[in-house]
């Protein structure tokens, strides 16, 4: 067995495990039922499983370039991914449709209480 068979097979699994754990996501945002588990499910199995989905796409081509723009696909992925997550939290938040019951630390809002509300907001 010869190193391109290798590179073969484990990108077929790294490719497998990617849409699985893609798949995952997309049914707990539809199963979940509040904000924020469907915030979780979008972001934490979603990018990992792109990641997966990168890796086995760059295992199969064995192009440097291509891994570049693989690489910074996986970046860019990762930098806004959990910046989304946030601002998508925190909207939810203030606009009232997060269930308090279900948290078990509430940080925000003492924090949301001490500060003035932004311009433009209701």
């Amino acid at each position: 067995m010869t190193w391109t068979h290798v590179a073969d097979i484990a990108s077929a699994v790294c490719l497998l495990l990617g849409v699985l754990l893609a798949l995952v996501a997309a049914i707990g945002v539809v199963r979940f039922p509040d904000v924020l588990s469907r915030m979780h499910s979008a972001t934490k199995p979603q990018v990992l499983g792109l990641l997966l989905v990168l890796l086995g796409v760059g295992l199969r081509l064995r192009d440097l370039s291509a891994s570049g723009l693989l690489l910074l696909v996986a970046l860019s992925q990762m930098v806004t991914s959990p910046i989304a997550s946030h601002m998508v939290g925190r909207a939810a938040f203030r606009a009232g449709q997060v269930r308090t019951d279900l948290l078990v630390v509430d940080e925000l809002s003492e924090v949301l209480k001490a500060e003035p509300d932004p311009p433009g907001a209701p």
